[in-house]
């Protein structure tokens, strides 16, 4: 019997456990293959997206001036100049991610990668991959963006859009949509004011969070006029033969049944027409 046998055998058992420990070696990605990905966090993939589900950004009726901000920004970054990360926030239904998509279809040279919520955590080895192509310019865009109470996943974002060591590469713009003006509900941060010994110190480090985003767009709900508008611009565009008395009235009919006027409601009103008409839209 061999004594040294056994012990080197531990130790080949040993450095095999530590190697799968190692950092793995950054694979870059064929950013070439398309303009759009999905970050699939628990591989570190990306998924080509074959066609971004988005309108025109002529659709988008209502939001002139957020259009123009975010587009203006989202151009500077195309050209190399210095732009702002972008949080959309406010009214359900308004266009916040549509205008993102939009943008993004307007803007040529740049790649979009979505990163979902819930891995957010994930962005340090997101970004990893993101820095390894210079030679690309990405938006890196999170919909619906919020956090709960006791979410800490937020840390990750908050060094990487400003206070990391390494922080955000020069080739990525991060963009997010949310509700929520803070990214969390309005009674956390309420509740927090109100058992905290010292209540502008419990909630600094969750709102200055959204302090990190140097463009905030704000959205709100539009008016009848802006909701009809919105629901013509459809019609035309897609062609659908409907007249301008019943457009407004079935319009404004669709509204009150789902009790609010807005983008998605327009679309959601126009897509109901367009199956009674048989109208495909496309």
């Amino acid at each position: 019997m061999n004594f040294y046998e056994p012990i080197s055998g531990l130790i080949e058992r040993i450095a095999r456990a530590l190697e799968r420990l190692s950092p793995r070696p950054i694979d870059t990605p064929d950013f070439d293959s398309g303009g759009a990905f999905v970050w699939q966090a628990d591989s570190e993939g990306f998924q080509p997206v074959r066609e971004v589900n988005r309108l025109p950004l002529g659709l988008l009726k209502g939001i002139d001036a957020m259009r123009d901000t975010l587009l203006a920004n989202t151009r500077r970054f195309a050209r190399g100049l210095p732009a702002n990360n972008a949080l959309l926030w406010g009214a359900r239904g308004m266009g916040k991610s549509s205008l993102v998509k939009a943008v993004h279809g307007e803007v040529d040279g740049l790649k979009l990668v979505e990163i979902h919520r819930e891995d957010i955590s994930s962005l340090p080895r997101l970004l990893a991959h993101l820095r390894e192509a210079p030679e690309h310019r990405f938006i890196l865009f999170c919909d619906d963006l919020s956090f709960e109470g006791r979410d800490t996943s937020y840390k990750s974002l908050k060094a990487v859009l400003e206070g990391g060591i390494e922080g955000r590469p020069e080739n990525v713009l991060f963009y997010a949509t949310s509700n929520r003006r803070h990214l969390m509900p309005r009674e956390i941060v309420e509740n927090e004011r109100s058992t905290a010994i010292n209540p502008s110190e419990a909630v600094e480090e969750k709102l200055s969070l959204s302090d990190r985003f140097g463009l905030w767009i704000g959205f709100h709900n539009c008016s009848q006029d802006d909701y009809l508008a919105m629901v013509r611009s459809y019609a035309e565009h897609y062609r659908l033969n409907a007249s301008e008395d019943q457009l407004g009235r079935e319009a404004l009919e669709w509204a009150r049944g789902r009790g609010s006027r807005s983008g998605r409601v327009a679309w959601q009103y126009i897509q109901d027409l367009a199956g009674r008409l048989g109208t495909p839209l496309g």
